[in-house]
């Protein structure tokens, strides 16, 4: 039903900022709750980040809490992660999320309904 592509992963040096966008099509996100996670080499997927419908409520996993904001642009049907003060640890696969029907911010994975492909963020001492 939404498809998802994620896009503005590279390679940074730490410290370094980057913004992911993770772009839907085929239907409005404005009634999905959104969220990005992550995948780092030989770990298992992690919850990052997620924002209500609105936009008006937050939540981010601690490892990235105070460095990390993510946002949407309804209008647009866009859901970006700002990463700033990026550290090696960062460097992993990130993937947009979303889940339909609900204000509730989850960090299980397996509560979102449609997955992005990825996007690589590497991130060098």
């Amino acid at each position: 039903q939404v498809q998802l592509v994620e896009s503005g992963g590279g390679l940074v040096q730490a410290g370094d900022s980057l913004k992911l966008s993770c772009a839907a099509s085929g239907r409005t996100i404005s009634n999905y709750a959104m969220g990005w996670f992550r995948q780092a080499p030989g770990k298992e997927r992690e919850f990052a980040a997620a924002i209500n419908p609105s936009g008006t409520s937050t939540r981010y996993a601690d490892s990235v809490k105070g460095r990390f904001t993510i946002s949407r642009d309804n209008a647009k049907n866009t859901v970006y992660l700002q990463m700033s003060s990026l550290k090696p640890e960062d460097t992993a696969v990130y993937y947009c999320a979303a889940k339909s029907g609900t204000n509730y911010l989850f960090r299980e994975s397996a509560r979102y309904d449609f997955w992005g492909q990825g996007t690589q963020v590497t991130v060098s001492s």
